[in-house]
Formats: C-alpha cells, structure tokens, sequence
C-alpha cells in the first residue's frame, strides 16, 4: 500500500507539472527565440510547481516527479528497481494526462510545451540537456543530503529549475525531465515526437552523471 502511494504521489506531482508548467509554456506562447515576460514566467513556472509539490507529496513520495531525478536515487541506493519502475511509470502517465489537460483547453493543435532541437543540432542538444540536468539533479542530491537542510529543499530545488530554465528555454525548450518532454512531444507529434528521444536520453545521462559525480565528492559520514 506505501509504494502504491508514492506512485500516486508521483503522478500528481508530474500531471501538475506537466498541466501547469507547460501549459503555461502554451498559453503564454513562450518562444526559444524571444525573450519576454513569457520566457520568464515560463521559467518561473516550472520552479514554483516543484515548490508546491515538495511541500505537499515530498513526504509521501520525495516528489521526483522526474525519471532523470529517480535514476539518480536508484544509482545512489536511495531507492529499489521495484519502485524506480513504479516512479517512471506513474511520472509518465501522469505527464500524459497534464498534456491531456492542456490540449482539452488549449486545443489540440497547441505547442503543449514541446521541447525543440537547438539549430537542428541533435548533438548540441543532447549536451545542453545532459549539462542542465547535470546541474538541476547535482543541486538536488545535495540539498536531500542532510536532514536540517529539509525545511529548504524543495525552496531551493525549486529555484534551481528556475533557473536551469532561465538559461536553458532558449536552447532547447529545456527539457532536463524525460516524462515531461514524452508528455508534450505525444500530443504534438511532427518534430517533437520525432525527436523526444534526444530529450529522454539526455536528462537520463545528465542525471546518472551528477549522481556520480555526487557520490564521489560526498562528505563522508563520521
């Protein structure tokens, strides 16, 4: 019953993130090439949506709501393969439904948020993604590190994928979340679809990277 519980945890953290964040994105018309109050409030988005779902499903599920987030907590041994495969799941229909969400309202032939390839260049584009989620997720394993850094961490992670955003929206849409990017590229379809891939692979990379990275700079226990 505790792990079906962190799986709907999970969902309502991505459905919102999804529904919110990028619906915002959407409605907003939030573009790569211009930066405006859209761009910003883009961004802002995304941050305040972790923040609120830190503080309401953090302590049922630890509020991935990010395979990119979970792979890193497998790697460290902070969770098992059982409920890593129960997170992605439940973090992917989640993101299905947010979309879902948005296309009901904004209607079907939307951006709902998709993520794009910075100059057509697959290879810049899985390394801008890999370096952005490097730096959300690095942020995240050192801010869940120490018990009494608890009553921050979902402020700061919150303000870290702000800022990720910030500086990331005009690359590539920033993605740095593979349930996300899936979510928005189904609904879209062409392009996004096409190449969600590079938006699923690189968070993954990213992710396993900063929790490596992690674990070897890790003041150890005395």
């Amino acid at each position: 019953m505790d792990s079906i519980k962190k799986y709907v945890a999970e969902f309502i953290g991505t459905f919102v993130l999804v529904a919110f964040a990028c619906g915002t994105a959407t409605v907003l018309g939030c573009s790569t090439t211009e930066v405006n109050a859209a761009y910003f409030l883009t961004a802002l988005a995304f941050g305040l949506v972790i923040v609120a779902m830190a503080y309401s499903v953090g302590n049922v599920s630890g509020c991935h709501i990010n395979p990119a987030v979970s792979i890193a907590m497998l790697i460290t041994r902070k969770m098992d393969i059982k409920d890593f495969i129960g997170y992605i799941i439940a973090q992917c229909i989640g993101g299905i439904v947010g979309a879902a969400v948005i296309g009901a309202f904004a209607g079907w032939d939307c951006s709902f948020g998709a993520n794009g390839l910075f100059q057509g260049d697959i290879v810049k584009s899985l390394i801008i993604e890999v370096i952005l989620t490097f730096v959300f997720v690095f942020a995240i394993m050192g801010v869940t590190s120490k018990p009494e850094f608890s009553n921050v961490a979902g402020l700061v992670i919150g303000l870290t994928l702000t800022l990720v955003h910030i500086f990331g929206i005009h690359f590539t849409g920033t993605s740095v979340n593979p349930a996300r990017s899936l979510a928005s590229a189904v609904f879209a379809g062409g392009d996004a679809l096409k190449n969600v891939w590079v938006f699923i692979v690189g968070p993954l990379i990213g992710g396993v990277l900063a929790s490596m990275v992690w674990m070897f700079l890790e003041p150890k226990k005395k």
